[in-house]
């Protein structure tokens, strides 16, 4: 077994492996990637990237199905879903090449395999010509993501009941689909399906859908979904798939209701993610797994000495997004770079990209009472927004959540167009720690989408002006 030697080895190459590795790259060390499958990793491939491809079609639909209101017409809108899953496809090769390249360009060696831990600062690789190799480097990285979560008697099975891998390349857009599970990528399916034709069904355990966002929020975006023509369930769990040859029936039980029976032609199943921590050498090395992810401290570190975890590997928030800054986080802690501080996740933006697209930062209003805040509430309405009038996009709303005492922004929460751009606004705030009179303070450019930010401010302090 031939043995390589390294400052450092990253296992998986996806959003929180390669950022991780370039970063180390940069700070001098000797680098290496283990990836198993592809570059860029379900993000790039199967998640984040190519499912906004498939909404920027639904999008467009959206869009052409109401040109009369602009002035326009255009006749026989006909919709290819096999060309619409090829662009998707192909922004998804693009953007792994990319990182290939990203790779190469910082110095960093990729091996095509699949790692395991195999004593201190010891990693074994089997590689895809079936040969092994050693890895030695006084710190190990495991970035191996998640995948879609099973439930027992409801197992994907790649063809009538399609996890998220099946619906982002269907063979078919079913008459009428199911969705299993309303977070984001339950209800970005939804909307993707919905939008394009397909009579779209959603089940939600809990009592509402996008239950992490604020319930004034998830209220506001169940009307809007069931006015585009959805069936929500919420409080519902589904408790049986009976596969024919080209329909499922499911059987559904609606609260006091009870169960009732409902054919579709598909099922997607939304439930959650577990963590990949088979075949890790995890219990050997002394790492515990909690409930499928690996449990790590503020620095991203493990219970054996070296070795990191960062990414879905490690918990929620499940966002391609935390798992790079927590990637760049840990390398700079090992590196000894000086002024860092932990990841505050209520300092991480959250994206949904719907129709309307949700996001939001900070607490939600109940959670900011929950946690002992006396608070200041702030909305404004897309209808008051010159911007979002004259795009045609007046259904939205903007909220924001203050302490009374100290001013600080605690929660910003959106619906509406283009909102996961705006989000980030308020994201900056809360990184700076600025409080209401900061905000009521900064000039917001006009006419924009931007100024409804500065509207819910004001409306918190009763100084709303445009509405």
């Amino acid at each position: 077994m031939t043995e390589n030697v390294y400052d450092l080895v990253v296992v998986g190459g996806g959003p929180g492996g390669y950022v991780a590795a370039i970063r180390a790259a940069q700070l001098g060390m000797k680098t290496a990637v283990v990836e198993a499958e592809h570059l860029g990793g379900i993000c790039l491939n199967w998640g984040c990237i190519p499912t906004k491809a498939l909404l920027r079609a639904s999008e467009l639909h959206h869009l052409m199905t109401r040109l009369e209101e602009f002035g326009l017409s255009a006749k026989d809108l006909t919709i290819d879903l096999a060309k619409i899953v090829e662009r998707s496809r192909k922004v998804a090769a693009q953007l792994t090449g990319g990182v290939a390249h990203l790779l190469k360009k910082n110095k960093v060696d990729v091996v095509d395999g699949r790692g395991r831990l195999a004593g201190p600062g010891k990693l074994a690789v089997s590689l895809k010509d079936g040969s092994s190799q050693e890895f030695s480097a006084p710190t190990i990285i495991l970035a191996t993501g998640a995948r879609a979560r099973d439930l027992p008697g409801l197992e994907a099975d790649g063809k009538l009941i399609w996890s998220y891998r099946e619906a982002m390349a269907p063979d078919v857009l079913p008459k009428s689909l199911l969705v299993v599970g309303s977070g984001a990528i339950g209800i970005e399916f939804a909307s993707f399906f919905n939008e394009l034709g397909s009579d779209v069904t959603v089940v939600e355990v809990l009592d509402r859908v996008l239950p992490v966002e604020d319930a004034e929020i998830s209220g506001f975006a169940r009307k809007s979904f069931e006015k585009q023509g959805m069936t929500i369930h919420t409080g519902a769990t589904v408790t049986a798939l009976k596969k024919a040859k080209n329909a499922v029936t499911a059987t559904i039980k609606l609260g006091d209701e009870g169960d009732k029976d409902f054919k579709f032609d598909r099922v997607i199943m939304a439930v959650g993610i577990t963590g990949n921590v088979e075949d890790l050498g995890l219990e050997e090395a002394g790492v515990r797994v909690d409930r499928g992810h690996v449990v790590i401290n503020e620095w991203c570190e493990t219970g054996s000495p070296g070795v990191y975890a960062i990414g879905d590997l490690a918990g929620p928030p499940w966002l391609a997004h935390k798992a790079s800054h927590e990637g760049v986080l840990c390398v700079e802690r090992i590196a000894g770079v000086e002024g860092l501080h932990p990841l505050d996740t209520t300092k991480i933006p959250g994206c949904t990209y719907c129709a309307p697209q949700v996001a939001s930062v900070g607490l939600t209003e109940a959670a900011a009472i929950e946690a002992g805040h006396k608070v200041r509430v702030g909305r404004f309405p897309f209808m008051g927004n010159g911007k979002a009038i004259a795009l045609g996009e007046a259904e939205g709303l903007v909220k924001t959540v203050f302490d009374t005492e100290s001013g600080e922004l605690l929660g910003a929460h959106m619906i509406g167009t283009e909102v996961t751009e705006l989000i980030q606004g308020f994201t900056v705030a809360r990184t700076l720690e600025c409080t209401e009179a900061d905000l009521v303070h900064t000039v917001f450019p006009h006419p924009t989408l931007s100024e409804m930010m500065h509207e819910s401010v004001l409306d918190a302090l009763g100084r709303v002006i445009h509405f």
